[in-house]
């Protein structure tokens, strides 16, 4: 098959392809995450506790579909997780240039999973990209699907 690169990427320089992979790569680990939260939400699982305190908004008065979400969570909430993640993104899980693209936990005091084969690395690379490619598409359709009034995960069985 080949390289396939319709839209020419790798034209406009190594910086720059370096950046749409990182940029690739956060995105596909932020779908699938929401991905996730979608499926653990229409599970019926939420947090103990309060969601706010000043509107008495218990996380279990949350529905559990992305509607109910949006629209549940008061703006300080929204707020306050954009906050949390740009501030996880700048300061603690930031790019450096030296290392691969995505390997942004260089100084964490984590057990982190190193694989030395560059084999199997590169397999692994590539397994957690194409997760989060199809993660993206997933998170996508169940917000479409949403909007359009139908559940998130079974759109044809609802409604």
């Amino acid at each position: 098959l080949g390289l396939f690169d319709p839209l020419d990427f790798l034209s406009r320089g190594p910086d720059v392809y370096r950046r749409y992979q990182e940029i690739e790569i956060k995105h596909g680990r932020l779908a699938m995450a929401a991905t996730l939260g979608v499926i653990v939400t229409e599970a019926g699982i939420r947090l103990p506790g309060y969601l706010s305190l000043d509107q008495d908004l218990k996380f279990a008065d949350v529905p559990g579909d992305l509607g109910g979400a949006y629209s549940s969570v008061p703006l300080a909430g929204w707020v306050q997780i954009v906050a949390f993640i740009a501030a996880l993104d700048i300061a603690v899980f930031r790019q450096d240039p030296e290392y691969a693209p995505g390997d942004v936990v260089q100084d964490l005091p984590i057990d982190w999973v190193r694989y030395a084969d560059p084999e199997v690395k590169a397999f692994k690379l590539n397994v957690e990209r194409n997760n989060g490619r199809a993660a993206m598409f997933g998170i996508l359709g169940m917000i479409s699907h949403t909007a359009l009034g139908q559940d998130a995960l079974f759109p044809i069985v609802s409604n």
